[in-house]
């Protein structure tokens, strides 16, 4: 037993998700219809157009443009930079992730302008993932781009959920929270990767094609918890005011008859992931837990109670903990890394008495998407071999952490994973190995 099986574990779930597994299982065209999940679709007298957006956006349109061909009159993929790949029609544009970028701009216009120019015979296949709420944007009246990236910084950096940010992403947007589907009169057909705790279809991508229950008082309490009110700048805390007031019309509910047309289907979330991931690890010969509810919180509490379920095991065979979902991080210091790199640095420093007493426990905290915060890693690996290295570097975990910087601590002990995009995005997963072997 290696630390190889942390990341073939991980890869197994990860490979689990991808587009080319999913929307085969998904999409097909058959005699003169489209078949999505369980519906079909004739497309006797309309076009077929693909919008592609997040993270993953490239390869479902590729797998799409696979299965429809010469269907499709025309295609808009809007994804994170260094995430495009090969595409017969769709035209790709790469935006900022997670801070919206003129580019972000770009793509919200170009989706809005393919939206608009459809008809009531046209069909559009959308293609949702993580990621989208940044790499497609769109600005309120009165606000500019440094708003909403002023915005966008605050709400990553206080540590909210996701839902929570979303909440506000869908308040500051003409697109969000269901208001994408008022600029056509076609038939969407929206295919959801889910990449937040609980498969929420409103809060993926801040649920362009689905009913909103939140509203602009939800989002001004988020901005109250997080203590943000003088912190915002004026165009935007005067655009949340107004929505307050009523002077701005909330976000789609239920009995919009907008919804009509829209057939949302949710194709592959973090548990499908983690059920592949659990099979590897059956296989590789470990007993195998999967951790519920999912994983969310501040990562750094988080890790710490996972490392001591890991190092409270006490039996002569393998066991493997997988945990799945997202984790938060309140930004403290002024150092580079991301939620899973702190995850797996905080348990490093709570594992490091039983390491060095020589229990055989090592884990991996590793993004599905590829990437993490705002670096070129997955995530990493926590174990007896980064905490020698780190022993003789003199380097404190406790210094790095608090200063947000597992980026460096990693790089220079060891045990960063760097898997470059994967084109999925199901949130993280956690793989924590005990071995009475030697690792």
């Amino acid at each position: 037993m290696t630390l190889q099986h942390l990341k073939d574990i991980f890869s197994a779930g990860v490979n689990a998700v991808k587009p080319a597994v999913f929307i085969p299982l998904n999409l097909a065209y058959n005699n003169g219809s489209i078949s999505a999940g369980t519906k079909k679709f004739n497309i006797a007298r309309g076009k077929v157009y693909i919008v592609s957006v997040g993270k993953a956006a490239a390869a479902m349109a590729q797998e799409t443009e696979k299965i429809l061909g010469n269907l499709v009159t025309a295609g808009i993929v809007v994804t994170k930079y260094q995430h495009a790949l090969p595409l017969a029609i769709c035209k790709t544009i790469e935006a900022g992730h997670p801070i919206p970028d003129e580019k972000s701009v770009e793509g919200g216009k170009a989706v809005i302008q393919l939206f608009t120019e459809t008809n009531a015979e046209d069909i559009i296949v959308l293609l949702v993932s993580g990621g989208a709420s940044a790499l497609l944007s769109d600005l309120p009246p009165g606000c500019s781009l440094h708003d909403l990236q002023h915005t966008s910084k605050l709400l990553l950096d206080c540590g909210a959920a996701i839902n929570e940010i979303n909440t506000i992403r869908k308040h500051l947007s003409l697109i969000k929270g269901g208001q994408l589907m008022r600029y056509t009169q076609a038939t969407v057909v929206a295919f959801i990767l889910s990449d937040v705790p609980g498969d929420d279809l409103s809060v993926i991508a801040s649920g362009l094609t689905v009913p909103d229950n939140s509203s602009f008082t939800d989002a001004w309490k988020v901005v109250e918890r997080y203590q943000l009110q003088e912190k915002l700048t004026p165009p935007v805390k005067r655009w949340l005011t107004k929505g307050l007031r009523g002077e701005i019309p909330d976000t789609p509910g239920e009995n919009e008859p907008v919804f009509k047309k829209v057939h949302n289907i949710l194709v592959a979330t973090n548990d499908i992931a983690l059920q592949a991931a659990r099979l590897k690890a059956e296989k590789l010969g470990y007993i195998t837990e999967i951790i519920y509810p999912p994983l969310s919180g501040e990562a750094e509490e988080q890790a710490i109670a996972f490392a001591e379920k890991l190092c409270a095991k006490q039996v002569t065979r393998p066991h493997c903990l997988l945990w799945g979902g997202e984790t938060t991080v309140t930004i403290k210091g002024s150092g580079k890394g991301g939620r899973n790199q702190q995850f797996a640095l905080a348990a490093l420093d709570a594992m490091k008495e039983m390491l060095t007493a020589g229990k055989k426990i090592c884990l991996l905290a590793g993004g599905t998407d590829g990437t993490d915060g705002p670096t070129d890693a997955t995530g990493a690996i926590a174990g007896r071999h980064v905490l020698e290295q780190a022993a003789s570097l003199h380097l404190d975990p406790k210094v790095f952490l608090n200063n947000n910087d597992a980026y460096n601590f990693f790089k220079q002990a060891g045990g960063l994973v760097i898997t470059g995009p994967t084109q999925t995005n199901v949130m993280d997963i956690v793989v924590g190995l005990y071995s009475p072997e030697q690792f």
